[in-house]
């Protein structure tokens, strides 16, 4: 096998195996993932899974690398040709989030949220820096605001990067405890508003 092809082939096992890990985390939560579950749903041996991760805790790690790119690829995307950051430009962004959380269903802080409550601390820790990742990016994108007139310059940038972190987590939880039961969409609309509202330059 040509090693363009062996490498093509490599990276199509792994997102498989993420995609099942994801399922079961979305599921039944993390405390039931084991590598025998995710073999059986992606259809190969338990042997074949370690062909590709040491173990489940390396799964988990390059699931939250995963996870993290996503989410900051939602927010360098929908700003990538942007003149003007407007509020718009971030209600984009966030509909984006949604979007593809309601899609893939578990590719989220939901599964952040699980992953922590295994307990490790070394997956801890990688946790609280992909969070921390993506407040700074959302700082970054409310800076942007502020820069071009659309958000209030006395604004804390942090804090309004964290709140609406916070507003995300919050209803991405609230779905997943009703096992998407509602659309993100329609939940995700009034309280925009507000936020809205108390960022937007007088």
């Amino acid at each position: 096998m040509a090693k363009g092809t062996k490498r093509k082939t490599t990276e199509i096992r792994q997102q498989q195996i993420l995609e099942a890990a994801q399922k079961i985390i979305f599921k039944y939560g993390s405390e039931h993932l084991t590598v025998k579950r995710i073999a059986e749903i992606v259809g190969i041996s338990e042997a074949a899974i370690y062909c590709h991760f040491k173990s489940k805790k390396s799964i988990l790690s390059f699931l939250l690398a995963h996870i993290e790119k996503s989410l900051i690829r939602d927010i360098t995307e929908g700003m990538a040709g942007v003149t003007i950051v407007s509020l718009d430009t971030i209600d984009r962004i966030i509909r984006t989030h949604f979007s593809m959380i309601d899609l893939h269903r578990g590719i989220s802080f939901q599964v952040i949220a699980e992953i922590v409550s295994l307990g490790d601390r070394k997956l801890n820790r990688q946790a609280a820096q992909t969070i921390s990742n993506y407040i700074s990016h959302l700082i970054q994108l409310l800076a942007a605001g502020v820069r071009d007139g659309a958000i209030r310059r006395d604004i804390n940038l942090e804090s309004g990067a964290t709140l609406l972190f916070a507003l995300i987590q919050g209803l991405v939880n609230m779905w997943a405890l009703n096992e998407g039961s509602f659309k993100l969409i329609s939940k995700y609309d009034s309280l925009w508003l507000i936020y809205r509202e108390a960022i937007a330059a007088r």
